[in-house]
């Protein structure tokens, strides 16, 4: 089983000393919602971001979106042998139930993940908790913790396809945020900082393919 974290994601419901601006309240006006409950979106809330702290790394639910659909559209997950965690940047863990199938349009993507971080479901096909990468790890207990960054050792997709597919229950941790690098904590939660480029990939890019490069290597050893 692959444990696949997007970490720190930029996937938030719009936080609390924001919801009063101009931008925030125009918006939930249009939707017909309270501003405590739609997702933080730069798209149309740019203005009001400026205000936050890591404002960079916040208010894209759509790299959440399109990541997730470049994991769970792939044979391994379709399979049941990818697990998908959503850990967002205020410390909110969705996991995602086996071979849950993630909304193509965004907007039932959004809509549902509003609901999720509203509600918090325990059950479900999306089970919602307080918690920290760290502690995420120690609830999932893999055998190795690999964490994709720019900031890591160069090593290429196949070779770590290879290292994953050596251990039962490995766990691969990427950033799901559009600029800047792991807290520090993220970090300490991991065994290894890995690059796989020389070129900083989007994540869903990277997910996509490190996943199709284990298929191979599974494919052979099954073979």
């Amino acid at each position: 089983m692959l444990n696949f974290v997007l970490a720190e994601s930029a996937l938030e419901l719009v936080p609390k000393e924001i919801r009063k601006l101009p931008a925030v309240a125009s918006d939930a006006k249009r939707r017909q919602k309270d501003a405590s409950e739609i997702l933080l979106d730069r798209s149309f809330h740019h203005s009001a971001m400026e205000r936050l702290k890591d404002s960079e790394k916040r208010g894209r639910p759509d790299l959440v979106h399109v990541t997730l659909l470049s994991v769970t559209g792939t044979p391994l997950y379709l399979d049941g042998l990818v697990r998908v965690f959503v850990h967002t940047y205020d410390g909110v863990v969705l996991e995602i139930a086996e071979k849950t199938r993630i909304p193509k349009n965004y907007i039932r993507f959004r809509g549902l993940m509003e609901e999720a971080l509203r509600e918090r479901p325990r059950q479900g096909l999306i089970m919602v908790q307080s918690m920290s990468v760290k502690e995420l790890v120690r609830k999932v207990r893999p055998d190795v913790v690999i964490g994709l960054t720019v900031q890591g050792k160069q090593m290429p997709i196949e070779e770590l396809a290879r290292k994953l597919s050596s251990v039962k229950e490995p766990c691969v941790v990427m950033g799901g945020f559009p600029h800047g690098h792991f807290s520090a904590e993220t970090t300490t939660a991991v065994d290894e900082l890995v690059r796989v480029h020389s070129k900083p990939l989007e994540a869903h890019i990277v997910a996509a393919r490190m996943i199709y490069e284990v298929e191979k290597v599974r494919q052979k050893l099954n073979d």
